[in-house]
């Protein structure tokens, strides 16, 4: 077995510097890096190429701690341009593929993007809008450029932001998160530690890269544990018994919405023989499902916990040592503990509080959100509006969530997104958006809304229709149902959890979604 970045004799204080150490030693260089079923780089084509194109980059005028949002299909060509992005010193954001037009639009301008990269497919994207500051180029055109493979690549310093994600909303419209070159290393460096990744894993990659799990989980720890990425086009449960066939991996991640769907597939004994773990976070698992999983699989189902602002993991079951209904321990080099409601920390057995975070894995703050980011970090912790408690051997339970979020498939959605998305439709006059439990998804969101005394010509589809538009497919309304009031607490907001209490106890039918 391999050494992986933890025993490199001098430890990097940057995920550049860490990439640039642990890809060019000799005993690292042969091994397969990055492989779908086009073509397999090794570690020593990995750092050819991604420093080629990071020089080409700088050769263009980009300067470290730019930002650079990547507008391409989930592809290799998308993967090695994000980590020469980050090699250069340029803060990456891959944007979410078939967003709204205006969606895409605004978070460009959002990430105050210096440069935008785009393919083919998505050509239309840099040229339907000009947004001052921001050249975009196009990934073909950059990979001809004069050849900058003797650039020196510079020096970067542990702050310099190394990559920008975009929260999924869960209280408004999404923010953008910043993370620095020393947040990225730690959490991979944490990563690796506590799940003993290393050169014999091979990776079934087939999450979306412009998200944290994606990306910090399972690109940047596996590729500074000499391990295998098999990066994979898409998740459909049903090619998971060919993939896995194929592949013969040793590591799958995934939330608990895919897992679910991949119970009624039939997988070859063989395949899943050299599975050590299943990886899964993101959103709550039951027990029962958890169970499933691993008897179905045979390997341990290893759940985890963190957020983006904190660049991913914070807390993972070690997968020798699982517990089920456990979020695992707190990863090296991050610090949690939890908040009582006076304000006071502490990582007592037993004790309830708010989960909160700290360490160098933290977000540097909101980009453009200053008020955001002091109400999200108070005195160096991270408050995530989740409450857990910990056992007497430090695995840490989540035990519910203060913020009103609904968690669907894995991505967290804010009710009050979706809800602005319908007061937009001429003649409503008030809505309320809930979550609903559904066993594949784990939640969906409910719209009630309030019609307008004179509308008419308002439907389902019309309400479904002005959310898709407007935002994307997840934030669809599984049901929409019309009603003539929406209940009140007593200082006059809506009362949220009566109208889920009574969604929950089946008091809304067909004929509520009629209008």
């Amino acid at each position: 077995m391999m050494p992986t970045i933890l025993d490199a004799p001098r430890r990097p204080t940057t995920l550049a510097d860490a990439f640039d150490t642990f890809w060019r030693t000799p005993g690292t260089q042969r091994l397969t890096a990055l492989r779908d079923e086009a073509r397999a780089l090794s570690y020593t084509d990995l750092e050819t190429r991604t420093r080629t194109l990071a020089g080409r980059l700088l050769t263009h005028g980009a300067k470290p701690g730019e930002a650079l949002a990547i507008s391409m299909n989930r592809s290799l060509d998308a993967v090695l341009l994000l980590l020469a992005a980050i090699r250069a010193g340029l803060s990456p954001c891959v944007l979410e593929p078939r967003l709204a037009d205006g969606e895409a639009r605004a978070r460009v301008a959002a990430t105050a993007a210096a440069w935008l990269v785009y393919d083919d497919d998505n050509a239309a994207l840099a040229g339907s809008f000009d947004l001052p500051g921001c050249t975009p180029l196009a990934f073909d055109a950059l990979c001809m450029a004069t050849p900058a493979d003797a650039l020196t690549l510079p020096e970067i310093a542990p702050d310099t932001p190394a990559l920008l994600l975009f929260t999924s909303g869960s209280t408004g419209r999404p923010k953008v998160v910043q993370l620095t070159q020393a947040a990225l290393l730690n959490n991979a460096l944490g990563v690796i530690d506590m799940s003993a990744l290393n050169s014999e894993d091979r990776l079934l990659h087939v999450m979306p890269i412009y998200h944290t799990n994606g990306v910090n989980n399972q690109l940047f720890a596996p590729l500074l544990a000499g391990s295998t990425v098999l990066f994979c086009s898409r998740f459909r449960a049903a090619d998971m018994p060919a993939l896995l066939n194929s592949y013969r991996p040793t590591i799958i991640t995934g939330v608990p919405t895919m897992y679910s769907r991949m119970l009624s597939q039939s997988f070859d004994t063989e395949a899943l023989a050299g599975l050590r773990m299943a990886r899964c976070g993101s959103a709550p698992i039951t027990e029962t499902l958890h169970r499933e999983v691993e008897a179905k699989l045979g390997c341990p189902l290893v759940v985890s916990y963190g957020l983006s602002e904190a660049t991913c993991t914070s807390t993972l079951n070690p997968p020798q040592a699982r517990r089920i209904g456990s979020v695992g321990k707190v990863l090296a080099g991050q610090t949690v503990e939890l908040r009582a409601p006076d304000g006071s920390m502490s990582a007592t057995p037993g004790v309830e509080g708010e989960i909160c975070i700290g360490g160098a894995n933290l977000m540097s703050g909101y980009l453009g959100a200053p008020d955001a980011t002091a109400r999200a970090v108070t005195d160096n912790w991270l408050r995530t509006g989740d409450l857990g408690r910990f056992d007497d051997d430090g695995y840490l339970n989540i035990t519910g969530r203060i913020k009103d979020v609904i968690i669907r498939g894995g991505e967290n959605l804010s009710p009050l997104l979706i809800e602005s998305a319908i007061v937009g439709v001429t003649a409503v006059s008030a809505c309320c958006v809930v979550g609903m439990a559904e066993r594949d998804l784990g939640e969906v969101p409910v719209a009630f809304v309030v019609a307008d005394e004179a509308a008419s010509g308002l439907s389902v589809e019309l309400i479904q229709n002005a959310v898709r538009e407007r935002l994307s497919r997840i934030y669809v309304p599984h049901e929409v149902f019309f009603v003539d009031a929406l209940p009140e607490t007593a200082v006059g907001k809506v009362d949220r959890k009566i109208l889920a209490a009574r969604l929950a106890a089946g008091d809304y039918g067909p004929r509520d979604a009629q209008r």
